[in-house]
């Protein structure tokens, strides 16, 4: 995939130079609670978590999470991408940003730029988006970008249902 750009972002594929970052970000308290825990707590952990998760991904179907940057000094700020889940017959967008960088439309940037794509570069015509009942933040900015909920999704038995959004292209 070849980088993304908004006013104020540029995405592009996560590297294995980003293991510091995605280790950070997976730990997040907040990613923990509304995403859930990776299990991510070494470098080479969030290495292996970007080599069979994004990359992979990427290879298989042409599209995965990006790192989300800052364009003025290129420091990372979240990532945000397509994902396909077994369990849902569309594709779905995923998002997660550091803290310190929330309730400053970032994540309404960066989400934008991956629907824009994913209807002109791979002709998607649906997007699908899971968010943890409890995330009321995702829950807005969803309901801003036009999603509309459809209904519960359960991952695994012991765990609480995520809140499917949908969206037409």
């Amino acid at each position: 995939m070849s980088r993304l750009e908004t006013e104020r972002l540029q995405l592009r594929p996560l590297t294995v130079d980003d293991a510091d970052f995605v280790l950070k970000l997976l730990n997040e308290p907040s990613f923990i609670e509304h995403i859930g825990d990776k299990q991510v707590r070494t470098r080479e952990d969030a290495r292996a978590f970007i080599e069979l998760g994004p990359w992979a991904s990427h290879a298989a179907l042409g599209f995965g999470l990006e790192c989300v940057e800052l364009k003025a000094n290129g420091e990372p700020i979240g990532v945000c991408g397509l994902l396909k889940r077994d369990i849902l017959d569309e594709v779905d967008v995923g998002y997660a940003f550091l803290p310190e960088y929330w309730s400053s439309g970032y994540a309404t940037e960066a989400v934008t730029a991956i629907l824009r794509d994913a209807r002109n570069r791979l002709g998607l015509t649906r997007i699908a988006a899971l968010v943890n009942n409890s995330n009321s933040s995702s829950i807005r900015l969803l309901d801003k970008l036009g999603f509309s909920f459809a209904g519960m999704v359960s991952f695994h038995e012991d765990e609480p249902d995520a809140r499917m959004y949908v969206r037409d292209l």
